[in-house]
């Protein structure tokens, strides 16, 4: 028994890694600067300790949880909270635009499922919606690849996109002890604050993170590669698509930074236009 919940088989499939530490649940809502007028999207419910905390300060908190094991637990722990809303579903197949829409601007905090973390996080960073911040636990490795440099072999596209929608932040280190089952690896608390006015705005998003995919896709090729596969491009054609961002010819895709991707994806998208014609 922990914390005076019941007997509990955890499912490594599901990446199921808890925290009962209240002190460091405490810590992680702090880190979040989520407060008394704010609705929080949490993934990952697990036994409601972290929804616990969350539910003390803020207006709202919406709560997945995939594994229906949980549900009775869930159920009794939070059935006299209004404040607390819980849904039993799997965050990639639940449509989470309708699923937030009667809550306005909202925020994500959770403990991530590891084998998880980086599906999701692309899913938060491309999506529309009116996200504040993305505060997630997550792998000490992913929290490298968040904030790693161009050129650097940690340096990808969930790098791109965490810049792209914010500034990514590793608030608190949390070492592997801490969670129940102990995972094999530590672990980091991410803050990422979303831009408040978004000043890198692609033309079109959807080519935006189509080349931010194509870019890595074969990290030994030259960009110019790449493009002309991705896009279906004469060599020249790519080059002068690069040239025309300002980019030289034989640079390769882990060299760019979020703002050379902008002004590249604004380049393709006006190819993109002139070949429609």
């Amino acid at each position: 028994m922990t914390q005076g919940l019941p007997a509990f088989e955890y499912k490594i499939s599901l990446g199921q890694n808890f925290l009962f530490d209240q002190d460091l649940l405490n810590r992680l809502v702090d880190s979040a600067m989520v407060g008394p007028e704010d609705t929080v999207l949490e993934i990952g419910a697990g036994r409601g300790d972290l929804t616990q905390a969350l539910a003390l300060r803020c207006r709202q908190v919406v709560t997945l949880e995939i594994d229906h094991r949980l549900s009775p637990v869930l159920e009794a722990r939070f059935e006299h909270q209004d404040k607390v809303r819980l849904v039993m579903a799997d965050v990639m197949q639940t449509d989470l635009g309708q699923l937030m829409a009667p809550y306005g601007a909202y925020h994500v905090v959770a403990n991530l499922p590891y084998y998880l973390t980086t599906p999701i996080l692309h899913r938060l960073f491309t999506m529309r919606a009116p996200v504040q911040s993305v505060n997630v636990m997550v792998q000490a490795e992913v929290a490298q690849r968040l904030t790693a440099h161009p050129g650097t072999p940690e340096y990808g596209p969930l790098t791109v996109l965490a810049a792209y929608r914010g500034i990514p932040h590793r608030a608190i280190e949390v070492p592997a002890g801490m969670f129940t089952p102990p995972p094999k690896v530590d672990s980091a608390f991410m803050t990422i604050p979303y831009h408040r006015h978004m000043s890198l705005a692609p033309q079109d998003e959807e080519i935006f993170f189509a080349l931010i995919h194509v870019a890595f896709v074969m990290r030994r090729k030259t960009l110019a590669n790449n493009l002309m596969r991705a896009f279906s491009m004469q060599r020249a054609q790519a080059v002068s698509c690069l040239q025309a961002a300002g980019l030289p010819e034989q640079i390769r895709g882990e060299r760019l930074d979020v703002h050379d991707f902008v002004a590249l994806s604004d380049v393709l998208t006006d190819w993109n236009d002139c070949q429609k014609k």
